[in-house]
């Protein structure tokens, strides 16, 4: 076996030993949240990140499915428990939760009230189903950067952003929006990235 050869087993047993672990923090983050489990998977992650493209010839030995199988997953379940820790590093526990993922804000006054000097006591849950919403934008986002469809990425942060467009006037629930849309998305990207240098 020449040094090229031993170069690319060792690669390759980095990138697929990266890959496991980091699938393993991703789903343990997802089931047992813990910040420590968000940081190794990330940190396996950028290990395979850099495995994948330092490689220098595409999967072989039929392992393709298999490092696509890992890095969706990771894509999946990693990108909630990443998005989480970011708010949480962001904004600490300043916000309430709601009954349906949602966080607790303010509504705003009414006419009638601004004019009286009022402020409003009513509260109401804005952001409900994040977490549904964050799964279906990551497999949307991983499926286009495999697929070497990158620009389908414009149209699920539009799609995003439209929906939930009348949410929004808090700015509670704008920071929260744009700090939990990127970690999730970044998260996506990453792991879909590594498959995508993988199996080129």
């Amino acid at each position: 076996m020449n040094l090229v050869d031993l170069a690319d087993v060792m690669t390759w047993s980095a990138l697929l030993l990266a890959l496991i672990a980091a699938t393993a923090f991703s789903v343990l983050a997802y089931l047992r949240p813990r910040r420590s489990y968000v940081w190794f998977a990330a940190g396996t992650l950028g290990i395979a990140l850099l495995a994948a493209a330092t490689a220098s010839a595409p999967a072989q030995f039929g392992l393709a499915p298999l490092v696509t199988i890992l890095g969706l997953t990771i894509a999946l379940f990693g990108g909630s428990p990443a998005a989480a820790t970011a708010l949480d590093l962001a904004m600490g526990g300043t916000v309430a939760p709601g009954l349906h993922g949602g966080i607790i804000v303010a509504e705003k006054p009414s006419a009638s009230e601004e004019r009286q000097g009022i402020a409003s006591t009513k509260r109401r849950e804005v952001l409900r189903g994040g977490l549904t919403i964050g799964v279906l934008e990551r497999i949307a986002t991983a499926g286009a950067i495999v697929a070497g469809f990158p620009e389908a990425l414009a149209i699920v942060v539009a799609v995003k952003g439209v929906g939930r467009f009348t949410e929004l006037e808090a700015p509670e629930a704008r920071e929260r929006f744009i700090i939990g849309t990127f970690a999730s998305l970044i998260w996506a990207s990453a792991a879909a990235l590594v498959v995508h240098l993988a199996i080129r």
